[in-house]
């Protein structure tokens, strides 16, 4: 066994993270974790990765816990110290793993945001007058792809009538069907979109890619103006998934679409739909 300071290892963790290629914001959320965990080690005198038992953990969460955060974050912060700890072991700073000990808190989780129909028309009205987010909200609420799918387009995916999704963080690459209010927005966009070198799909005005950040910046601002409450950009994906649901879509052909990697997880959508129309390989418009 190896040794290292746990400040030390953290800081390898966080490179090791990037070099794994993942997202940039599962990079931040497993840094904050692992920077909160190491903290209140380093309080308790717990300096060394093999030092750690599995009550400094429990204790690490009740504190937390007591700092207002919820079931579902302490969930999450058991998820990264096992993943810390995982990194831990396959480089041989510690022999024995003491998170695996630690049990998840029980929470429900809370049922999908779905837009009503009066929703999404209101939010489509409200972003009529800005070309290239009223292309955005088509395509997020046509096609179910996710907002960071969507800000890594390239103009050379747009296809007559489908979208090629290329490989992103851990999801792999698809073809999305493009229906023809889509298809109307985008060539829309493309008449007044800038005049780049860069072949990113949505660009700024000054040519730059539109990134995720500011894509949700530009949603929380029109779900505002189209008077729709606690909706976020993600929920354009789950009225997608309720739309074609009700109306009899393929369970199998919707997972395909939406990328997901378990079937699994696009049935926990048929609770919240009522009932179902007869099954159909058809997709209609929102």
């Amino acid at each position: 066994m190896k040794n290292i300071k746990l400040i030390d290892a953290h800081d390898q963790f966080k490179k090791f993270l990037k070099e794994k290629s993942h997202s940039n914001s599962t990079i931040v959320a497993y840094g904050k974790d692992i920077h909160q965990l190491v903290s209140f080690l380093e309080e308790i005198q717990k300096n060394q990765p093999h030092e750690v038992t599995k009550e400094d953990i429990e204790a690490f969460l009740a504190k937390m816990s007591k700092d207002g955060y919820t079931p579902k974050s302490i969930s999450r912060k058991i998820n990264s110290t096992r993943t810390f700890y995982r990194f831990l072991k396959v480089n041989e700073y510690i022999t024995d793993d003491p998170s695996l000990l630690v049990a998840h808190p029980k929470y429900q989780l809370a049922p999908p945001r779905i837009l009503t129909p009066t929703e999404y028309r209101a939010l489509r009205d409200a972003a009529r007058n800005d070309a290239r987010m009223f292309a955005i909200i088509e395509l997020l609420l046509q096609t179910g792809i996710r907002i960071g799918e969507l800000a890594n387009l390239k103009l050379a995916d747009v296809k007559k009538d489908s979208l090629h999704i290329e490989p992103f963080e851990k999801h792999e690459e698809r073809d999305v069907p493009l229906n023809k209010r889509s298809q109307e927005a985008l060539e829309r966009y493309m008449t007044g979109r800038a005049q780049t070198k860069d072949n990113h799909l949505f660009v700024t005005k000054s040519g730059r890619p539109f990134l995720v950040r500011n894509i949700r910046t530009s949603m929380e601002r029109y779900f505002r103006l189209a008077e729709i409450k606690n909706a976020k950009v993600n929920d354009l994906r789950h009225t997608f998934v309720a739309h074609h649901l009700k109306q009899g879509a393929s369970l199998i052909l919707l997972s395909k679409i939406l990328g997901h990697k378990r079937l699994s997880t696009t049935e926990r959508y048929l609770d919240f739909v009522g009932e179902r129309g007869k099954e159909t390989s058809t997709l209609t418009d929102l």
